[in-house]
């Protein structure tokens, strides 16, 4: 009888930590370097990243569409977000990353980030009271505790975004 008792504690210990670490995923954050920019996502939209695979090139395409990657048999499109915004192209190795981020929206597009910063707690940051931005994906400009600032994607606003959406040379 002492078996079921300790089973059923530990059942319970265990449903009430994942309910705990579902809520705190909510508040988590993954943190990427574009370029020279900061970026976060929210762990919710973001899907898995990994050190970029080879990539296919995609001809007639802008600059910042990288190619085509192969991640386990799925083909994702890839964008440079560094270029894309403009600034110079993120070289493929290294400490440079693919990040899933249409992966929960059912895209199969990844984004070339330069860096990763890992996970961060969303208490860490403050609202930036500077100026706003006029990228619509930009969900929020923050503040870390050494004053260095970041930006908030929002990853459904930037892969419905008419210019990320039309990638062919005109």
């Amino acid at each position: 009888m002492a078996r079921r008792s300790s089973l059923r504690e530990f059942q319970e210990r265990l449903a009430r930590r994942l309910a705990e670490a579902r809520t705190a995923d909510r508040r988590g954050l993954l943190g990427f370097q574009a370029g020279s920019e900061n970026w976060l996502i929210d762990l919710a939209e973001a899907g898995e990243i990994l050190p970029p695979p080879p990539l296919a090139a995609v001809p007639l395409t802008q600059p910042w569409y990288r190619g085509l990657a192969n991640v386990r048999g799925t083909l994702y499109g890839v964008v440079d977000l560094a270029s894309f915004h403009g600034q110079a192209p993120t070289p493929l190795g290294g400490r440079s990353r693919l990040l899933l981020a249409g992966t929960r929206l059912g895209i199969h597009s990844a984004l070339l980030v330069t860096a990763s910063a890992g996970l961060r707690s969303a208490d860490d940051f403050e609202a930036d009271p500077g100026a706003g931005d006029a990228r619509p994906w930009v969900g929020k400009r923050l503040r870390d505790a050494r004053g260095h600032p970041w930006l908030q994607l929002d990853a459904a606003r930037l892969l419905a975004a008419p210019r990320f959406l039309d990638a062919s040379v005109e």
